[in-house]
């Protein structure tokens, strides 16, 4: 935690996709590969939070660790007290469960019989057979694990909001910094290779030290306050628990919509559609924004879908976090309460102190520096906008 007399400065790590978005428009996300040479693929827009940071951002393609500055953050509009940022971890591996599927829609493939030319018909061509031979990478040690990439997006991430905010993250506040994280190994290690990123800023060239070295320490685990949905009995409850929590979004998977994919699918490459389901449809889907996210190519995987069938997806997706993590239950909202009062308590007291020595500084020995005299009136500024949003 960042505590000064006139400022406070906190960044938390942490897997909530939800509400990431809505506290600094500025965290954005980018890819190693530079623009000429990244692979691409129109179903991108529709993968949610599995979309690669670099296709939601790519007005920072050219230069990853230069930030997009928010007119209403520009240092004449508002004065910088505190930054409390909730991230989202970086790019990660399929989960172990997602694996299984996969490797199950595999098996599927490789127990095709040969020749057959109802491939051909249903529009296929030989992309069963790609598939089939595509080869099979992930593991079940993956298990949701961060990768290289995204190690590099939250250094470079670390690296935009230092250019962004100099004074915040200058050398005599590197100690007073501190990242709160849950216990997701991706997100502790989101956590460590965010300071990394603030290490190459301090020491451009130097080879960071172990986290535990470094000024503010390595990432502190708060599972109570970053997974709050884990610890709020009634959440477990009367969603988690409950088997009829998600029941629109069961009949979703076998509705008109979902039915028309399984069986687009299940004739492009040529299993039974008894042997398919909206998982493992969902999967195969994903698979195409893994690959890209983590290697850079762009597999078979992607043709399989096209845009409607990119839509149908998304909203599959959607409506299970409405249900489950939005707006569908009041619970779902109640559960953050936790969290919500620990920013706005950070904020307030920030905004008190500075104002504190605002007015010290009027009826004492001399005005404010010059940096602090528009302070009274864009002082709220970055409160209010994000009150706005959080509303």
């Amino acid at each position: 935690m960042l505590r000064g007399p006139c400022r406070l400065f906190r960044v938390s790590v942490a897997p909530v996709a939800a509400l990431a978005v809505a506290l600094v428009s500025s965290l954005s996300r980018c890819s190693l590969l530079e623009p000429e040479n990244r692979v691409v693929s129109p179903l991108s827009p529709y993968f949610g939070t599995k979309t690669r940071y670099e296709d939601a951002n790519p007005g920072l393609l050219p230069d990853p660790e230069a930030p997009r500055r928010d007119p209403q953050l520009l240092e004449e509009t508002c004065t910088p007290v505190q930054l409390v940022a909730l991230i989202r971890h970086g790019t990660r591996y399929p989960t172990t469960k997602q694996i299984r599927k996969l490797r199950q829609l595999h098996g599927l493939l490789q127990a095709r019989g040969p020749g057959d030319d109802r491939t051909h018909a249903a529009g296929g061509g030989d992309l069963g057979a790609a598939l089939a031979d595509w080869p099979l990478w992930y593991a079940d040690w993956m298990d949701g694990q961060l990768v290289e990439k995204g190690r590099q997006d939250m250094r470079q991430l670390a690296l935009r909001l230092a250019s962004l905010f100099p004074v915040l993250f200058s050398r005599e506040n590197r100690g007073r910094l501190q990242l709160v994280t849950s216990s997701k190994h991706r997100c502790v290690d989101s956590g460590a290779a965010f300071l990394q990123g603030l290490w190459q800023h301090y020491h451009p060239g130097l080879p960071p030290p172990d986290v535990a070295d470094m000024e503010c320490g390595p990432p502190r685990i708060n599972d109570k306050l970053m997974r709050f949905f884990d610890h709020c009995e009634k959440f477990l409850t009367q969603v988690e628990r409950n088997a009829t929590a998600l029941y629109h979004v069961e009949a979703f998977k076998t509705g008109p919509e979902m039915q028309n994919i399984l069986k687009k699918v299940a004739g492009i490459l040529q299993v039974p559609v008894n042997n398919l389901n909206a998982d493992l449809i969902q999967v195969a889907f994903f698979t195409c924004s893994f690959d890209l996210a983590i290697k850079g190519v762009k597999s078979p995987w992607c043709d399989v879908f096209d845009i409607d069938d990119a839509k149908v997806l998304e909203y599959l997706n959607d409506l299970k976090q409405y249900w489950k993590r939005g707006y569908g239950y009041t619970i779902n909202s109640q559960s953050s309460c936790t969290l919500f009062q620990d920013i706005f308590q950070h904020l307030d007291k920030a905004v008190e102190q500075k104002q504190r020595h605002w007015v010290n500084d009027i009826s004492g020995n001399s005005w404010p520096s010059e940096g602090d005299r528009p302070l009274r009136r864009s002082l709220w500024c970055p409160v209010q906008v994000l009150r706005r949003h959080m509303e």
